[in-house]
């Protein structure tokens, strides 16, 4: 793009897909240019399942938000989810050969590196390795080793493992779609970048972000992810269920859903009746807001449940795993009525709805700020803080060229950082790239 500091974050959902144009202000906020939103047809469960038709919903989108903000799109960050992602917890160790030098960045690597050895199922790769905390020989709970005496460096990490079939589908629809694949984030870390404050992850919170296909849950504690999972039921099943229930066509029941919905049955009256128009030639069906409630409930009821089981298997009653900040609320299936209050009396933790408005600048179109749009904000400041790496990058070489007096110096030191920044580079940004390198010379 003409623009390095204009990013796009493409959100392929189950329901949509939302290709968003941005860049940050003078203020640090993120100032929309311009959004693309198209009905997403071939993705089941955040999992593509038509190649074509997600194509065509993203050249749509992408098509929308460029004429729009009037710029032509090439590159775009994109976000990673579905029901073939998944998440476990490892503990693995080291035995350095030399414990009278400190360890360093090289041991940590080593030690990370044991840790991708691990044996997936068939189809199954590591894409996310996160390191909890340390053990340096018998000194436990250490956020940071490096620079610390010891022979034996070990460590807890949360594994996130995905189908690496479905992302490289992701992939290829980008790139016959004309894009290219700039950044790819998990999209529960992308909503929590949106939605969450750094207090909150501090101390301790759990994210739920209800889409169409899947539930993502991120919980977060002392500002490190600490669990994700991925329940393969949200907005949809509620809609099915309804369809089902009522015995009316899937888009009466989406509109049911969206403008009279409820969470919570003890709400609404008998008395309380919605009309819904009859199939060509049928006598129009009346329907009570009761018994409407009542099916919302019963299922939005299951997926909370599986979500508190998540929660528990993390550990929130221990001393230790307490989210003070509770529970946050997200996605567009967030915004169905008394879903907060139904949240907090099934788990008994303080709930709030999250909006992605904090990071949008004031002048914003008031719709971005949804719970809807949180993953889409989420992918555009995780593509924003890409691009202003590549632009820090750059301007370093520039400044080789200007300095000619000094390169040699200079160079010494580029050479040094680009060393370091190579042993730093995390698995998921080397493991991104990798993917890049098999889309680039498939056929």
């Amino acid at each position: 793009m003409e623009d390095h500091k204009t990013t796009v974050g493409l959100d392929i959902g189950t329901t949509k897909i939302v290709a968003m144009i941005g860049r940050k202000n003078e203020f640090g906020k993120i100032e929309v240019l311009g959004s693309g939103r198209a009905k997403s047809i071939g993705v089941k469960r955040g999992v593509v399942t038509n190649i074509t038709q997600t194509i065509q919903s993203i050249q749509q989108a992408i098509e929308e938000a460029e004429a729009v903000s009037g710029l032509k799109i090439m590159d775009v960050s994109v976000g990673i989810a579905g029901q073939h992602i998944r998440s476990l917890h490892h503990s693995d160790y080291i035995t350095r050969p030399n414990p009278d030098k400190v360890i360093d960045q090289d041991d940590i690597e080593n030690l990370m590196s044991q840790v991708h050895k691990l044996a997936m199922m068939p189809g199954e790769e590591i894409i996310h390795v996160i390191p909890q905390d340390y053990k340096v020989d018998s000194e436990p709970n250490i956020i940071e080793p490096v620079g610390m005496y010891g022979g034996r460096l070990e460590a807890n990490f949360h594994v996130v493992v995905g189908q690496i079939a479905s992302i490289r589908n992701i992939g290829r629809c980008i790139t016959s779609a004309g894009l290219r694949l700039s950044n790819i984030t998990l999209e529960p870390l992308a909503s929590a970048d949106a939605v969450l404050s750094e207090e909150e992850k501090e101390a301790g919170v759990a994210l739920i972000d209800i889409g169409g296909g899947t539930t993502d849950l991120a919980i977060f504690k002392d500002g490190i992810i600490r669990h994700t999972a991925v329940i393969p039921f949200g907005g949809n099943v509620v809609t099915d269920d309804i369809k089902e229930g009522c015995a009316i066509i899937e888009k009466q029941a989406e509109l049911l859903k969206v403008k009279f919905g409820s969470a919570w049955p003890a709400e609404n009256k008998d008395s309380e009746i919605v009309s819904i128009p009859g199939l060509r030639g049928r006598d129009p069906k009346e329907i009570t807001l009761k018994n409407l409630s009542k099916i919302i409930h019963a299922r939005i009821t299951e997926i909370i449940e599986q979500v508190f089981q998540e929660i528990k298997k993390y550990g929130h009653d221990t001393k230790r795993g307490k989210l003070i900040a509770g529970i946050v609320l997200t996605g567009g299936g967030s915004q169905i009525k008394h879903l907060k209050q139904l949240v907090e009396y099934i788990t008994g933790m303080d709930t709030r709805i999250g909006y992605p408005n904090e990071h949008l600048a004031g002048d914003s179109d008031e719709e971005l700020s949804s719970p809807i749009y949180a993953t889409s904000v989420g992918l555009l400041m995780s593509g924003i803080r890409q691009s202003e790496k590549e632009l820090l990058a750059n301007k370093a070489k520039e400044s080789v060229d200007e300095n000619i007096d000094e390169v040699d110096e200079v160079l010494e030191e580029t050479v040094e950082e680009e060393v370091t920044n190579k042993k730093r580079k995390g698995f998921f940004e080397k493991w991104t790239d990798k993917l890049k390198d098999f889309l680039e010379n498939a056929e």
